[in-house]
């Protein structure tokens, strides 16, 4: 396992809002970073990033916590590998505590984490018997070379070769000790009835390892080098439980930074386009290869840019059916540039042939919106026919339906009005019908889906705090204490005694006491924890506040510190508005005063009701009980009334009758 002192390394040096801005496209808001939800789908942005806090917290699901954290919700990751990839990302040793890593050893290992680790000893290999192996310098390499790849691109997408031999692999694997059944999941190898010994799925092509966003090796693609073979050109993974092609781009591991960087995403269609850019030093460029473009993939872009143009070959047959990848980008959102090369050029061939500055000037100037992209192909043999032309009006029309922005569509329908000198008016009816359609057809895909999922009736049970409005209460109440001592534990309150003398103590002291105070039972398991903790660390002259609980590996802990730490007001940056409302916890000596007589107010009226439920069980059966108990009602009563007046609590106008709360 790794040690104690490397974790706290770790956590003193990463950055939340640089990991985290890995992911989401971030934005300064006052002394933070807002944007969207990497978890949800939203248009206004809930997500929130506290650099000075390095916490983050995603108010439309809940969800928050530290970077490790983030890592392990949107990588899927353990707790020890988003520690790995962090302490990768940051260049930090990892110190393993040695008396522990037999005991590690000994916990069973998923089935996921096998794939994953099958994945990286495959990519591994492949590179070794790219640059070590006789047949793969001869054969993989000297590929790779014709294609003019330098060495350091193919160490950067970590290039390789599968050899001849039909199981080299599948041997090498299966004497480390990988089972049969996990090199199959994994898509790996094959095991035909009558080749018990196995074969490669990839063997003697060239390999192309496709990662996972934060760098973790999903599949393969792989292609032949000979020609006279019945085979396919390209071959990639089949579907496993980590590799599923609709939600991987290729390269976007490591174009990432480059996409966020220039606010823009080069969008093409093959490995070596990629790779080939790449090698110029055109860097924001993904590929969708394998599979006709998803939602999926294109959220994974629109987390770092809503900018993409896509790269066409001049001579592509297919650029028609692309038209369905451009109404899905508008769908979600995305500003679109499209560009053709020459014939007979695609973004590899023309990379190699051009440097970078002319390159970049190329697609510059010669991408195109999408409207006279689709023009120039829809109109290319339509001559004088008006109702080919009308048609090919009508198929930019519907993709300019798809536009979710009101004004942007205004804006795309006066360009087309331009273009064609038709009437805004007749290409704002079409629109309406174009509108119409893609609705009704996406309600009849809802539909059929429904019609699938038959739906489960279930009786929802109800929820007891709500019910129980005095339960409710203390509840409320002790959660807010909680989050006061997290939020403000450390602050130091002058507060004077019986005496009138006056002395100081810490918000989480003061609270501390209140709870001993009272014996009070806690009604939530999470806060409890809290509590012990922050006991245990007055004993060791520790004031633990919310700053020693965000690394807590406990989500219920986590999101209670990070609910703390950031309130929904930090939201808003009222600041650019020229607002200025009072912040939470301006003023802590007085909220904190009349929060804790607020809970013991509330825990009496807890009391009370508790025990009036006592009485009818003792009612005629044991009367020295009953009466004890009617005793502490009345003495709960008193302390009520004593605590109403002191609050100035009113059952008709509720708490601070003459004070703002």
């Amino acid at each position: 396992m790794i040690s104690k002192q490397t974790i706290d390394k770790i956590f003193s040096t990463i950055r939340v809002e640089e990991i985290v801005g890995e992911y989401v496209q971030l934005k300064r808001a006052g002394s933070n970073f807002k944007g969207l939800s990497p978890f949800h789908e939203e248009k206004s942005p809930s997500f929130v990033v506290s650099p000075s806090k390095q916490i983050w917290k995603d108010f439309s699901t809940g969800k928050g916590g530290t970077a490790i954290s983030f890592l392990m919700e949107i990588e899927n990751f353990t707790y020890p590998e988003a520690l790995r990839h962090a302490a990768k990302k940051y260049g930090i040793e990892i110190e393993e505590d040695l008396r522990e890593i037999s005991e590690e050893a000994k916990h069973a290992q998923t089935e996921k984490d096998l794939l994953f680790k099958i994945h990286e000893v495959a990519n591994t290999y492949f590179q070794e018997i790219l640059w070590d192996n006789k047949e793969g310098r001869s054969i993989g390499l000297s590929y790779f070379k014709e294609r003019e790849l330098k060495d350091d691109i193919i160490n950067k997408f970590q290039l390789g070769y599968s050899p001849e031999q039909k199981n080299a692999f599948t041997a090498y694997a299966l004497e480390k000790g990988y089972t049969k059944e996990i090199l199959e999941k994994s898509g790996l190898s094959i095991f035909p009835e009558n080749t018990p010994a196995g074969v490669d799925r990839f063997r003697e092509r060239v390999i192309f390892p496709i990662h996972s966003f934060s760098g973790r090796v999903l599949g393969f693609g792989a292609r032949i080098l000979k020609n006279n073979v019945k085979t396919a050109k390209y071959l990639n993974s089949p579907e496993t439980e980590i590799y599923h092609k609709s939600n991987v781009l290729y390269g976007l591991n490591q174009s990432k930074q480059a996409i966020s960087r220039k606010n823009g995403c080069l969008l093409v269609e093959g490995y070596m386009d990629v790779i080939s850019l790449h090698m110029s030093g055109i860097e924001n460029v993904v590929a969708s290869s394998g599979t006709s473009l998803t939602t999926e993939q294109i959220k994974l872009i629109k987390r770092l840019t809503e900018n993409v143009t896509i790269l066409f070959d001049g001579d592509n047959a297919g650029i028609k059916a692309s038209f369905r990848s451009i109404d899905m980008l508008l769908t979600e959102g995305m500003n679109i540039r499209v560009l053709l090369f020459p014939d007979g050029d695609d973004p590899d061939s023309f990379a190699r042939k051009h440097p970078q500055e002319y390159v970049e000037k190329y697609i510059e100037n010669e991408a195109m919106d999408f409207i006279d992209f689709k023009a120039e192909i829809l109109l290319r043999d339509v001559g004088n026919d008006p109702i080919k032309k009308a048609e090919a009006i009508r198929d930019i029309v519907k993709s300019v339906s798809f536009v979710q922005n009101a004004l942007k569509r205004e804006v795309y329908l006066k360009e087309v009005s331009n273009k064609f000198g038709l009437s805004e008016q007749s290409l704002f009816n079409e629109l309406d019908v174009q509108k119409q359609i893609t609705q009704n057809q996406t309600h009849h895909v809802q539909q059929q889906h429904k019609e699938k999922a038959a739906p489960k009736l279930e009786i929802v049970p109800p929820d007891k705090e709500k019910e129980d409005p005095f339960l409710f209460e203390v509840l409320f109440m002790e959660n807010k204490l909680v989050e006061h001592m997290l939020a403000f534990g450390d602050i130091v309150l002058k507060r004077k005694n019986e005496n009138n003398e006056e002395y100081q103590i810490t918000v989480i002291e003061e609270i501390i006491h209140h709870f001993e105070e009272e014996q009070y039972t806690f009604l939530v398991k999470g806060n409890e924890i809290i509590i012990n903790q922050v006991k245990e660390g007055i004993q060791k002259d520790e004031l633990r506040s919310g700053n020693f609980f965000v690394s807590f590996m406990d989500e219920e802990i986590t999101t209670k510190v990070v609910d703390a730490l950031i309130p929904l007001d930090e939201l808003e940056n009222w600041a650019s508005r020229n607002i200025y409302p009072p912040n939470y916890g301006d003023n802590v000596a007085d909220q904190i005063q009349g929060d804790v007589l607020l809970h013991k107010y509330r825990y009496i009226d807890y009391l009370i009701k508790e025990t009036a439920g006592e009485l009818d069980q003792y009612s005629g059966a044991d009367e020295v009980k009953y009466f004890e108990l009617i005793k502490k009602i009345t003495l709960l009563k008193q302390a009520s009334i004593r605590l109403s007046n002191i609050i100035e609590y009113s059952p008709i106008k509720g708490i601070y009758v003459d004070r703002k709360r």
